[in-house]
């Protein structure tokens, strides 16, 4: 009579508790006659190929979520500043204008302080020059009849004020854009004190003009802080613009020369109109 060989494998919590004898009582069960030699074998697996051709890896302690995450800051790259050199030749100015982690700004508190502020007034010196009746001749009318002052003559009201160096515009934040209208928010700094806050904006057309736009968006916010030291305080004055507009300036209704269009707008009198304008 041919006897049968049975091997049983057994894992898990059953294995300590499982012996030849229950396999011998298990073959019964199975109807496995004759069985003489009856093997227990506990705790293995059968290994796939992949894994029967690698060699056991040695064991390594668990990581934490807080090992993890250190791990994840480290390889993070570091952000660059919004004006970043490579950025910019690239043609990538518009993804550098937005980085609201700006490097040059880093380590900097006039970003965020306050100092100085209100502390005590100007000297007189420096508070006429600042409150200087406006030189009429220096007033210019945009074409919807908005009266204003060129840029340029703030920063030189400020500078015989102040003097070159004495007084500075600093970033509050990064550039943010609604549509087509760049803005950010700066501060006037004057001999060492806080000043003024106005947030600049600027219209622009495509990625192409953003550097322009920039420069725009400061000169609009220099003018606005001006508002608080009292520089051309007069182009605010709803009597004074009245009287300067009807001394000074004309409203005719032009015709364009490309579109034939018609149109109401302001000049000053000692101007003419240009092209593509012209009184008709």
């Amino acid at each position: 009579m041919q006897r049968a060989s049975v091997v049983f494998r057994a894992s898990g919590t059953a294995a300590s508790r499982f012996s030849a004898a229950h396999g011998r009582v298990l073959c019964t069960g199975l109807g496995v006659r004759n069985a003489s030699n009856i093997r227990v074998v506990t705790n293995t697996k059968r290994p796939d190929a992949a894994a029967a051709a690698t060699p056991d890896a040695p064991s390594t302690p668990s990581t934490t979520k807080q090992q993890v995450y250190k791990q994840q800051a480290a390889d993070k790259p570091a952000d660059k500043p919004a004006f970043d050199s490579d950025t910019a030749a690239n043609g990538d100015l518009a993804s550098a204008l937005f980085n609201p982690a700006e490097g040059y700004l880093q380590g900097s508190h006039w970003s965020t302080s306050f100092q100085g502020m209100a502390t005590e007034p100007f000297e007189s010196r420096i508070s006429d020059v600042l409150m200087a009746p406006i030189t009429e001749s220096e007033i210019e009318i945009k074409p919807d009849g908005l009266l204003y002052l060129p840029e340029i003559k703030y920063r030189r009201i400020l500078n015989r004020a102040f003097g070159p160096g004495g007084w500075g515009l600093v970033p509050r934040g990064a550039h943010s854009v609604s549509g087509r209208t760049l803005s950010r928010e700066y501060a006037l700094i004057c001999l060492g004190r806080f000043t003024s806050q106005a947030r600049g904006e600027q219209d622009y057309f495509d990625d192409g003009g953003l550097a322009t736009a920039t420069e725009g968006c400061k000169s609009n916010a220099l003018v606005r802080c001006c508002k608080d030291l009292g520089v051309a305080s007069e182009l605010w004055d709803p009597a004074f613009i009245s009287q300067f507009k009807a001394k000074y300036c004309a409203e005719e209704w032009v015709t364009h020369a490309v579109r034939g269009s018609k149109k109401r707008m302001w000049r000053l009198k000692t101007r003419q109109w240009e092209y593509p304008w012209a009184k008709k």
